[in-house]
Formats: structure tokens, sequence, C-alpha cells
């Protein structure tokens, strides 16, 4: 493919224009590339004359066609270009048109000493030059130099290994139903969890304009990582990791990690929470919702019909209405202003200043003091020391009141009496074979194979059978403390126990005949005892 071009003829009897077409596919020469160049040289013409020399060439349909433009005698013209500048500075395109039919031709090198006196210095392209002189392609755009584009950058960027976008959505069962109490509204972290990553921004390479300036890349975004307490930064500033187990949250471009979680109520809006830290609870825990937590949980509302399960404890500020199917669990201490209706257990102690008609158990004390101080109606139990103002209740509710251990802790602890016995009988049994078997050892004597495994097998064994004892001797002390306490365990009633209260005491028990004040309950001589305060 090659454009068609242009070439001045001059003579004394004037000056004309010949024309030649292109080839294989090339454009055809333009009247503003001629008029251009005429201009440049001083050359007059008419256009409209000129206009029509050329729609003639074109029609004529010749490979070359000439035609006057003026009658002047003008000299001979070299070879000659037009030189461009793209507008980023980045390319020089020249343009060559053909010396007239008897001027001159230019070199490279001519060509390469103007560009240098137009500073044109970087990328410049002498090969292709010297290449496209020897051959050229007159109207033709000639790439002369090249500058060198700037490598573009990147954007600095941030990974965050959590949900950030938290929206209360129901889980969708495997049958199709609907969950609405599992919202998964918490993104819980663990201690060590990386949570999120910077990945720095790459501000990329300048580059040189034709003009050996250097251009810089586009600016880049900057990015930094934002974070609260509970989280640690690595010493390159690109990795936060979760310092405690809890939850973790993105507001505003800043990272949380929380071991509390805070919320208003746990009802439709938040759905069911399970979480590894600690719970507080603003408002209410409502009817048929669950609070799961490892560390303590705090309800400044009421619990009403609910689940709750500490793996510490749990206060309840303004308490609890179990509408008899609500559960409280903790691992630790529970204290709560009232409980009705509800099932209360603690590892630890439990105070109250009301419970009504709820089984109650607590690992160590239960003490019902305030204003009311009152336990009317269910089972309260606790291993060490229940404490009451009043006790039962003067309409006759059925009262149950227990301390000490169950009483098949005595049938326990025969039965780990038992399997160390068993263990102890095991080990003297193998005893006679294993030392004979070392004996001979000793003496130099060689042991067949079968020997050597039986030997082998009953050492196993007899290790096996020693740390059952020890195991099955730690469970029995605990047992045996248990048992000890049981002996000091009391039920302390601090105004009035009513007729009908059953009062337990490990494996004794009584039922309250009459009402009685500031008394105390204990065990004596295997029966339950009254004695004053």
């Amino acid at each position: 493919m090659k454009n068609g071009y242009f070439q001045l003829v001059c003579s004394s009897m004037g000056t004309a224009l010949k024309i030649f077409a292109p080839k294989d596919g090339g454009a055809n020469v333009f009247i503003r590339d001629i008029m251009d160049y005429l201009n440049h040289h001083i050359i007059t013409f008419d256009s409209a004359e000129l206009n029509k020399g050329l729609q003639d060439a074109r029609i004529s349909g010749m490979d070359e066609y000439s035609f006057p433009i003026n009658r002047d005698n003008i000299p001979e013209i070299r070879e000659s270009y037009r030189l461009s500048v793209t507008p980023n500075k980045m390319t020089a395109i020249v343009r060559f048109y053909p010396p007239s039919s008897k001027g001159g031709r230019m070199s490279a090198e001519e060509l390469l000493n103007d560009l240098a006196l137009k500073k044109i210095t970087t990328g410049i392209r002498k090969e292709e030059i010297q290449k496209f002189l020897e051959s050229p392609d007159y109207c033709t755009d000639f790439v002369a130099a090249q500058g060198k584009l700037p490598r573009i950058g990147k954007d600095a960027r941030i990974e965050y290994y959590f949900e950030t976008n938290l929206k209360a959505k129901p889980t969708l069962n495997d049958d199709g139903t609907v969950d609405f109490f599992h919202l998964n509204t918490i993104a819980h972290c663990n201690k060590g969890d990386v949570l999120a990553r910077l990945f720095p921004e790459d501000p990329g390479d300048p580059g040189l304009s034709v003009y050996g300036e250097k251009v810089k890349p586009r600016e880049v975004k900057k990015e930094v990582l934002k974070f609260g307490k509970n989280i640690s930064l690595s010493n390159d500033n690109q990795i936060l990791t979760a310092d405690v187990d809890g939850h973790v949250t993105l507001v505003e471009g800043k990272v949380f990690v929380s071991n509390i979680l805070e919320v208003e109520n746990v009802d439709s809006s938040t759905g069911n929470i399970d979480y590894d830290g600690s719970v507080l609870v603003n408002g209410n825990v409502c009817t048929n919702f669950e609070v799961r937590a490892k560390g303590n949980i705090e309800v400044k509302g009421v619990v009403e019909g609910a689940f709750v399960e500490s793996g510490g404890d749990i206060i309840i500020t303004r308490g609890v209405n179990g509408t008899s199917k609500g559960s409280i669990q903790a691992k630790g201490n529970i204290v709560a202003k009232f409980i009705e209706n509800a099932n209360i257990t603690a590892g630890g102690y439990i105070e109250t200043e009301a419970i009504l008609h709820s089984d109650i158990y607590a690992g160590t004390e239960i003490i019902v003091t305030g204003k009311k101080g009152f336990i009317t109606g269910g089972k309260v139990s606790a291993r060490n020391l229940l404490q009451v103002k009043t006790l039962g209740s003067s309409m006759g509710a059925a009262t149950i009141a227990e301390v000490g251990v169950d009483p098949g802790l005595k049938a326990r602890m025969q039965q780990m009496q038992r399997k160390i016995a068993e263990s102890n009988k095991a080990i003297v049994e193998i005893y006679p074979i294993l030392s004979s078997m070392t004996k001979k050892l000793v003496q130099g004597e060689k042991l067949r194979p079968e020997q050597v495994k039986t030997l082998r097998e009953l050492m196993q064994r007899e290790e096996e059978y020693k740390q059952k004892i020890e195991e099955d001797t730690k469970a029995y002390k605990v047992l045996q403390k248990m048992m000890d306490e049981s002996i000091m365990s009391s039920i302390e009633v601090k105004g009035t126990v009513y007729p009908g209260t059953k009062i337990c005491i490990s494996d004794a028990s009584m039922v309250v005949k009459t009402a009685m004040s500031y008394c105390k309950f204990v065990k004596e001589q295997g029966e339950v005892t009254m004695m004053p305060l």
C-alpha cells in the first residue's frame, strides 16, 4: 500500500503539478497537503484551478497526471518534510514531500541534524529513518522519534479478611424454611487471625518525551491501615492481626476488634447471639431468642423466656421471667433482680432478691436477700449454703430447699474405690510374671521371640493400670472433698419458713410442720436438725 503524492515541475514556461495516483489501496492526495506545501514555499496558485486539476487527475484514472498552476519561473526545490509533535510530546512525526522534478534529495544526516536543532533527542529511530529515505513514501506520516512512555503504577489497596458489610439476613434452612433467629450479624475473629492486609501503591516509573523531558506517571492513591485497640500492626505496616478473641468491624475505614459485643436488644433485629467473648445487652433478651458467650453476659433489662448461656458470669439487672421455658446457665456466678418461672444453673453462686416457681441450682451458695428476699414454689439447690429471708409460702406452694451433694455421691465414691482396687489387683497378678522374665534377662538368658512379645505386652498393661489408678485416685479425692463440704452445708432462714416446705441436706430430708423464724437447718447424726440463728 502506497499513498498518492504530488511533485512540482519547474520550467521557464511556468510551474506545473504532477499527481501520482495511490497504489494498493493507499490514500489519495489531499488538497490541504498541496496547499500547505505551496504556501510554505511561497508559490502562487489559484485554489479553484488547483482543486479542479486534482479532481481531473482522480477522474482520469492515470498513474501520473500533470496540470499547470502558474506561469512563474521558480527555482528547483529540494526534497522536504513537515514535522509535527503529538500534544503529549511523545511522538515526532515527519511527512516527506518529493523534490521538484530536478531538485535534490535530503540525506538522513540532514534530517538528524534538523531534529537535533529542534531539540528532539530521545527515541530517534535512526535505522528506520535511513531505510525510509532510501525508499521514501511521500505524503505519508512516518514516526521519526518515539519517546518513552511512563510506566503507570497502581493504587494502594487494602484487603479485609472478614465480612465488612454485615446485614441482618435470615438463614435459609435445608428444607427451604427461613430461620429468623440466626441473622449472621457478627463477624467473629480469633486471637492471631489476620484481619487486613495493605498492598502498597506502585508509583510507576517516569517516561521521557522526544525532547528529553521527564514525563511523570499519573498520581497513585496511597492507603494506610487504620485500626483501634486489640489489634497488632506488623513491622512493615502491612498486616493487621487480632490480639484477642472477639468480633471485628469496619467503621469508616477503621478496623475495630472487641471482646465485648454490645447490642441494644436481642430480638428479631439481631437474631440469636453466639459469641466468643463477653456480651453486653443494654435492653432485653426477648422470648425464644438465645445468647451464648464464652465470656460474661450482662443484661441491663429483662430476660424473657430466652436461653442464656455463659462461660463466665451472668448479670441480669432487671431479672428473669422464664415463662416456664426460659433457661439460664453459667459456669461462673449469676446475679439477677428476681427469678420467676425459670431454670437456672450456676457453677458458682446465685444472688437475687426473689425466686418464684423456678428450678435453681448453684455450685456454691444461693443468697436471696434484699427487701423481699423470698423463695416461693419450685426447687432451689446449692452445694454449700442457702440463705433466704422467707422460705415457702403461707398459701402452701410446694417448695423444696436443698443443700449438700446428691445422695448418689456415696455410690460414685464406692464405685471409684472398686475401680482402684481392681487395677491394683491386676498389677499384683502381672507382677510375678514380669519379675521372672526380668530376672532372666538380668542373668543373661535369651528369651524366645514370643516371650519378648509377652514381656512387652505385660509392661504396657502395667503402665496403663498405673495411669488409670492415678486418674481414678484424683477423681476420688474430688468426690471426697465434695463429701466433706456437704457435711458443713446449711440452710439459713433470716425471716420465716412456712409449713409444707421440704428441707433436704445431702441424703436426709424433712418437711416443715409449723412456721419457724430466724432458724438454721443442718445435718446431724444423719438427720436434718433445726437450730436458732
